[in-house]
């Protein structure tokens, strides 16, 4: 006996999305997008001026947001509060990752390509860039005489010079070791927050201490946190030094920077010293 064949049902259509809207959608409401697709202003007719533009404008915003999660974990720090710390360097490091990958599309410019479009940067340079500055004061990187191009530009000075004589996220960590036991000098935790930072035996010898014990331990999963984003911006450094060095050799750098020179300079620095060296007696 043969059983009565039933018709399979037929498949739901799937829910139209919402098309109407009274103004702008939602999207653009929250995301900004249509400022952001309409900021690029070419000067040249070159097409890899563009590709050049936007690269750079997006290094700005994740500049803007790493500033904003190490302000985050040096505000957590400052509060004791070590996981909320951890937490945000943990992204920084993701969005570290995503801001070096930034060099892919211009990391094998020839010569001939980047003078085909250097001469509309006028005396532009990379180390006029406001947000960056903030992000090396954050790493104890400081230097008053930085804040100089930034005079004509009020509220960018004033969020510079408080940036200067804020503690760097390093000057909070130090002060957490000291917190936590560590005998730390009070030359170094009362030291002027506004000049670059100094590597410190004493605190050398606190990470050892911290290193030669439990890897489990909320200071030594600190300590890693940290060393993974020096290691990304000891990286980003390089980068940029081999992305110049293939673009223009050895010539001087837009806006009067020594170029090369310069970025071979900053690329031999660690940032939070104490960490790397402290392996050394572990």
């Amino acid at each position: 006996m043969s059983q009565q064949a039933h018709p399979l049902p037929e498949a739901a259509e799937p829910e139209t999305p919402n098309l109407d809207f009274a103004g702008t959608t939602p999207y653009e409401d929250y995301v900004k997008a249509d400022v952001l697709t309409h900021l690029q202003h070419t000067l040249s007719d070159d097409p890899g001026e563009m590709v050049f533009l936007v690269t750079t404008q997006v290094m700005e915003l994740w500049f803007t947001v790493i500033v904003h999660e190490w302000e985050t974990a040096a505000q957590a720090l400052r509060s004791d509060d070590v996981p909320t710390a951890i937490a945000a360097l943990k992204r920084s490091v993701r969005e570290l990752e995503a801001l070096n990958a930034s060099w892919k599309p211009l990391g094998q410019l020839t010569p001939a390509q980047f003078n085909s479009y250097r001469s509309a940067l006028g005396e532009g340079s990379g180390f006029q860039s406001a947000m960056y500055r903030r992000l090396e004061f954050l790493l104890g990187e400081k230097s008053a005489s930085m804040l100089v191009p930034h005079r004509g530009a009020p509220r960018v000075h004033a969020e510079l010079e408080k940036a200067l004589h804020e503690p760097s996220l390093y000057d909070e960590v130090v002060r957490l070791l000291a917190r936590r036991g560590h005998a730390i000098p009070d030359t170094v935790l009362r030291r002027d927050v506004s000049q670059r930072y100094e590597p410190s035996e004493a605190v050398e010898a606190a990470w050892t201490a911290v290193y030669a014990g439990d890897e489990g331990d909320e200071l030594a999963r600190l300590g890693e946190a940290l060393i993974d984003v020096a290691e990304l911006v000891w990286r980003w450094r390089n980068d940029h030094l081999v992305a110049t060095r293939r673009a223009m050799g050895a010539k001087a750098g837009t806006g009067g920077s020594a170029g090369v020179a310069w970025l071979e300079k900053r690329a031999r620095k660690n940032v939070f010293p104490e960490l790397w060296t402290a392996r050394s007696h572990v």
